[in-house]
């Protein structure tokens, strides 16, 4: 079982298309999912789907959990920052593979871009100067907000940001313990502040950011065929499924033309999409002589 620790996030070798490995964990009386998130750098809701029927605010003494380390990358560039913000997860791609970490999003009534960006700058104890929409949305409520919020606790960003390139968005750190790795903010990318410590320093000027908006992510391990599905809102209706599975369909078509004579098991997908609690399953492989088929062609197209 795993042994639950505050430390950095480790560089996870990529196997593939798959990083990490599920890990467990026995809960204490006092354990709520947010403090297991804090401790372990998993998100809210990943916790609270990898663990059906599990009271996330009293789990109670002695309860085994599931803990979603393990992950299909999302389908983009492995270079820089991806944010995927179907899973409320952003992956740093570094020398010998990847740092991956929980995030809050923004709502869907301030959503983060679907946008290519760049790093610009560390901040360091940053202010918060509100921008004027958000100042509006307070005083409509009945409170007013300071043009500028200096370092501190009432600070929203925490004790470090990124700054993007995307006018106005940065990736920082918070004063709330509750929100990640959900839809809580107005557009930015919020982390654990443990966790944008660790990021801030490693990630230099002019590093890439990618958001993207992946739901399904189909991958390969060796042979084996991976999914790993996001659902896209809390009830799983049949017009939900329903979309689910032509993404899922999409997915592995383009699998497939990658590589040839992989086989399917249609239960295992039908288990994954039923569930689509974003823990990885494996649920197809590639036919070894077809693999080796495929891959003495690229030799011989390589030769010529």
């Amino acid at each position: 079982m795993s042994s639950v620790a505050l430390a950095d996030q480790p560089i996870m070798p990529i196997k593939g298309d798959l990083i990490g490995q599920l890990e467990t964990m026995t809960t204490r009386y006092e354990d709520t999912f947010a403090d297991i998130g804090t401790r372990t750098s998993i998100g809210y809701l990943e916790l609270v789907h990898a663990n059906p029927g599990v009271d996330p605010w009293l789990p109670g003494d002695g309860t085994h959990i599931t803990l979603p380390e393990q992950h299909v990358l999302p389908d983009a560039p492995r270079e820089g920052i991806v944010i995927n913000l179907a899973e409320f997860r952003l992956y740093y791609y570094t020398d010998g593979g990847v740092r991956s970490y929980p995030v809050g999003v923004g709502t869907e009534q301030n959503p983060s871009p679907l946008t290519e960006a760049s790093v610009t700058m560390r901040l360091e104890s940053p202010a918060w100067y509100p921008p004027e929409s958000v100042r509006a949305e307070y005083a409509a409520d009945g409170e007013e907000l300071p043009r500028m919020i200096p370092p501190g606790p009432e600070n929203p960003l925490g004790p470090y940001a990124l700054k993007l390139s995307a006018k106005g968005y940065l990736i920082h750190g918070t004063n709330k313990k509750f929100g990640i790795g959900m839809q809580v903010s107005h557009g930015c990318v919020r982390m654990y502040n443990q966790d944008i410590s660790d990021l801030v320093y490693q990630v230099p000027k002019g590093t890439p950011v990618r958001f993207v908006k992946q739901p399904v992510k189909v991958g390969m391990s060796g042979n084996e065929v991976w999914l790993e599905i996001h659902r896209p809102k809390e009830e799983m209706d049949d017009a939900t499924r329903d979309q689910l599975w032509k993404q899922v369909m999409a997915r592995m078509d383009a699998l497939m033309e990658q590589h040839p004579g992989i086989e399917f098991q249609r239960q295992a997908v039908e288990l994954a999409i039923d569930q689509a609690d974003g823990i990885p399953r494996l649920v197809g492989e590639q036919v070894h002589q077809m693999a080796k088929a495929h891959a003495e062609g690229e030799d011989a197209a390589e030769s010529l």
